[in-house]
Formats: C-alpha cells, sequence, structure tokens
C-alpha cells in the first residue's frame, strides 16, 4: 500500500522533503494546543516524531500518512491509525489521528482523510474497531469524530498530563463510509 487517493488528497508514506513542512505546522501554537502537553515542537524533535511513526509501519502494518493536496502536492498535515499506548484503558485499541496546518482548517480536508483512513482501516487492514481520543474542549475534533459517525463512549484523564480527555469508536463492520 503506498497510497491513498480522496477527491482533494493524497495519503502516503513519509519522504525526507515532509520534515520542513511539518516542523512548520508543529511549531505553530494554535495547532498543537490539544496535543500531548500543548508544547509546540521544533525541527529536531518533528524528525524524532517523523521515524516514531514510520516505526509503528513496520511493527503494526498501519501508522501515520503524510496528507498532501492532491492539485499542488503540498504538505498539509497527517492522519492515519496508530496504537494509543499511553491510554492503557482503551486497550487493546487503534486509534484514528490528524494534524493539520493552521491555514487548511475549516476546509473538511481532516474529515476527508479521516474518512479515508476508517475506509482503509476496514478494507485493507481488516480492523473491525477504530477509536478517537481528544481533549475534552477541542471542538474541531469531535467534529471530526461525529462526521465520521463515533459516539462517545467515555471521559477519562490523560494519565501523564492530567487533563479530561474523551473517548469516541466506531464499529466499522457497522460504517456507512
Amino acid at each position: 500500500m503506498s497510497e491513498i487517493l480522496t477527491p482533494r488528497l493524497v495519503l502516503r508514506h513519509w519522504q525526507e522533503d515532509d520534515l520542513v513542512p511539518m516542523s512548520e505546522i508543529n511549531a505553530d501554537p494554535a495547532v498543537m494546543q490539544w496535543t500531548g502537553d500543548g508544547s509546540v515542537l521544533d525541527l529536531e524533535q518533528t524528525a524524532d516524531e517523523m521515524e516514531r511513526w514510520e516505526e509503528e509501519w513496520d511493527e503494526e502494518g498501519f501508522g501515520l500518512f503524510a496528507v498532501e493536496l492532491l492539485g499542488s502536492g503540498e504538505l498539509i498535515g497527517f492522519t492515519g491509525l496508530s496504537v494509543p499506548y499511553f491510554l492503557p484503558e482503551v486497550m487493546p485499541a487503534v486509534a484514528a489521528e490528524w494534524r493539520l496546518g493552521r491555514q487548511f482548517w475549516g476546509q473538511g480536508y481532516g474529515s476527508e482523510a479521516a474518512q479515508a483512513v476508517l475506509e482503509w482501516a476496514l478494507q485493507d487492514r481488516g480492523l473491525d474497531r477504530v477509536i478517537g481520543i481528544c481533549r475534552a474542549g477541542d471542538a474541531s475534533s469531535e467534529n471530526v469524530m461525529r462526521k465520521l459517525g463515533m459516539a462517545q463512549e467515555r471521559e477519562t484523564v490523560h494519565p501523564v498530563y492530567g487533563f479530561p480527555l474523551n473517548v469516541h469508536g466506531i464499529d466499522l463492520t457497522e460504517y456507512a463510509g
């Protein structure tokens, strides 16, 4: 599996020249406010993050895709699947994730990319369930989860940072796409 095409996007594996644009996305406080402890990431931290993403592909058979605009080839962020090891209470689980540059918010790209990932999870990976985890108050991510057909399943607390989290889920055997 090398890439997924949607009407406006290409979901693909990471390339070396993705580092700088992804680090610019990760350096934006507005983008990162709902991620981890809310800290921005520099170039070196982004490189480490991208290396971990590639390792997850090798270990799990899935991971996070680079997301680019179909017309221009511009990197706009990522979407994909990961194992949420940081939250043992939901395990075993596979979570859908996404992060887009601020200039790409509000245009439906997150929902379009995540929808393609859910279809890929069901059809290509054979998964029967996917969850979404977001920080309480992250209305944009919760909106994407609702568009995907995910329902809130539980409220919990981040085990490291102590802030509230909402966990949503969808049974892919009932997923309508």
